[in-house]
């Protein structure tokens, strides 16, 4: 039997539907437990350490040590500011996205190290140390979780699809970010590839009756409720 909770619901630090230009608050991803058997699949587990923690245990009863894996949407830091608070799961994200984030891991250590940067060296370290526990995800995390490319937001941006009977759910990151995001039919403007993040969004709506998007709660597709 498989089911989802959200942990804690995200934020834009500014949210440009609001017309909001500059971040006016602390952003965060919303975080989502699947469970599944003997499985606890923790999703961008955003908040601080103790602050995930503290809701795991208060929305669901689950302790860190129970996670058994950890799935991040995409690499961006904002998105696993808690990671560590689970060594003894397995971290996964998409393998596209996790060759671009070691990619991008290098050039910036060479350039701390060319800069003598204290501070840059000590965050290329940390990242560093993520990067070897991370590891490519299988298109199946465990039976009934699959993993559902949504490449666009970032370069191997990716949700997790839940085809739950009478139901398909959708944990899509941020490329469906609020819900004013789903009702307009737009993605968010820094993404890495607007284009491909547009047609990504259409395929979500087209295959998920409820959304998890991004930065906000549950969403019912209306366009799946009224084809269904």
């Amino acid at each position: 039997m498989i089911s989802y909770r959200i942990i804690s619901i995200g934020a834009l630090s500014a949210h440009p539907l609001w017309n909001e230009r500059h971040a006016v608050r602390t952003g965060h991803a919303t975080t989502t437990l699947i469970s599944a058997g003997e499985a606890n699949i923790l999703v961008d587990p955003s908040l601080p350490e103790s602050a995930v923690v503290a809701r795991l245990g208060e929305r669901a009863n689950v302790k860190p040590e129970e996670v058994t894996h950890v799935f991040l949407t995409s690499f961006e830091p904002e998105r696993r500011r808690a990671i560590n608070a689970f060594p003894n799961a397995t971290w996964y994200t998409h393998e596209p996205e996790l060759e671009v984030a070691i990619q991008s891991q290098r050039r910036n250590a060479e350039e701390a190290e060319l800069s003598d940067d204290d501070e840059m060296i000590e965050f290329g370290r940390r990242e560093q140390q993520v990067l070897k526990r991370m590891e490519p995800a299988p298109d199946q995390l465990v039976q009934g979780v699959d993993l559902f490319p949504l490449p666009g937001f970032a370069r191997g941006s990716c949700g997790l699809l839940l085809p739950l009977p009478g139901m398909t759910i959708l944990i899509a990151g941020d490329t469906i970010a609020t819900h004013e995001h789903m009702e307009e039919g737009k993605v968010l403007p820094d993404c890495d590839d607007v284009e491909q993040a547009q047609e990504s969004f259409r395929e979500a709506i087209e295959i998920a009756d409820i959304i998890i998007p991004g930065r906000d709660n549950v969403i019912l597709n209306p366009m799946r409720r009224v084809l269904g």
